[in-house]
């Protein structure tokens, strides 16, 4: 297994993210209790000692079950983190409620991480404002040892972030974000990687598999992996490019059963970055991958300026191409619900107006009523 030095600690490089667990009968709640211990025993036989949930996954189910799993080893032989659930506003008065229940859930006495959970626009406000407690409970929880180490993860937009770090970003000892080769440009991932390393943040990784969209590819872009590297699997690929990227100290995969934990453990016991070549052809593969349909928004802005009803336009072309790359889903909708009704796609009134001043005379009232088709709204 590849460790990563993290103060004075080896952290694997591969985690084992507990979003996905083996469920009976299709039920999401129901986990397949020996199917998970399996998992962690062969986690642990192969060097995994990273393990990450939160209080949403399973709904709940998630961090009783690999607690479960994990009081049968030495407590000091494995990490484990778990994550305030801020992205739900209902939880933001209840900091120190839900920290007492994520611990009797897991049966632990302290996280070795934790981390102030899914940063966006939503909850940006809330987070960064003193009278919900949120940063300041967590700091005291921190300095009495029920958490060791303490982060943030984020899906939010380049600038939220910076507004989250331009506050606590000096306290902040890791962020996890979404990276992957197809989302290093498309979704502001470089940028995000870029700043954590100035600021001497390490990155820790989540959807390296972009949900499942970079082991399932297309005949054409299989042929081009196999052109890069033969005898590599898209998997495999995937995580050899996150091997590549600076700052990088650890990879989640939501691992389903123990035929992919088997496979994975294998892949990270070697460390396989690719070269300068196989770094620009796998960057114009992500490119290929992207949907004809794209819109080549440059957020001039020049539309907003004459939009009647003050919609931001760059943000819904933002979630439209994201709907068109990897499919519509909650990332959508998580941004539209950090806005009024009123400024949804659903408020475009087709006039017209922000086309006529658009610089590339892009067709904004189509995309709007595509965007809104594809939300179900």
């Amino acid at each position: 297994m590849i460790y990563k030095d993290f103060n004075n600690l080896k952290i694997s490089q591969l985690a084992f993210g507990t979003m996905r667990l083996p469920v009976l009968n299709g039920n999401d709640e129901n986990i397949d209790q020996d199917a998970v211990e399996k998992m962690v025993k062969t986690a642990f036989d192969n060097g995994v000692n990273y393990f990450d949930t939160a209080w949403g996954y399973h709904n709940g189910k998630s961090e009783v079950a690999i607690g479960k799993a994990l009081r049968k080893y030495d407590r000091n032989s494995y990490f484990i983190a778990d994550k305030f659930p801020g992205y739900d506003l209902a939880n933001i008065n209840k900091v120190e409620e839900i920290f007492a229940q994520q611990l009797e859930r897991t049966g632990l006495d302290y996280f070795d991480f934790y981390h102030i959970h899914n940063v966006h626009e939503l909850n940006i406000d809330y987070y960064l404002d003193p009278k919900y407690r949120i940063y300041d409970y967590l700091t005291k929880m921190k300095e009495e040892g029920k958490i060791k180490h303490l982060g943030f993860s984020t899906h939010a937009r380049f600038d939220t972030f910076i507004r989250f770090l331009e506050k606590y970003g000096d306290n902040m000892e890791f962020c996890q974000i979404q990276l992957n080769y197809l989302d290093y440009n498309f979704q502001e991932a470089k940028l995000k990687v870029e700043e954590c390393n100035k600021r001497g943040i390490p990155v820790m990784v989540m959807e390296p598999l972009r949900g499942g969209r970079l082991s399932n590819l297309s005949e054409p872009e299989l042929a081009a992996i196999n052109k890069i590297r033969p005898n590599v699997t898209p998997t495999q690929m995937a995580f050899r490019w996150l091997q590549t990227i600076p700052g990088v100290l650890t990879i989640l995969s939501g691992m389903s059963n123990p035929e992919q934990m088997a496979q994975n453990v294998a892949t990270f016991q070697t460390d396989e970055p690719l070269n300068n070549e196989e770094m620009n052809a796998i960057e114009q593969l992500a490119k290929s991958m992207v949907n004809p349909k794209i819109q080549p928004c440059t957020s001039c802005r020049y539309c907003t300026s004459h939009c009647p009803n003050e919609i931001d336009i760059p943000l819904m072309m933002s979630l439209y191409n994201e709907a068109m790359v990897t499919g519509a889903d909650w990332r959508q909708m998580m941004a539209l619900n950090a806005l009024p009704k009123e400024k949804w796609p659903t408020a475009c009134v087709s006039c017209g107006a922000c086309q006529s001043v658009c610089p590339q005379s892009l067709n904004i009232p189509q995309v709007m009523e595509d965007l809104t088709k594809m939300l179900g709204l």
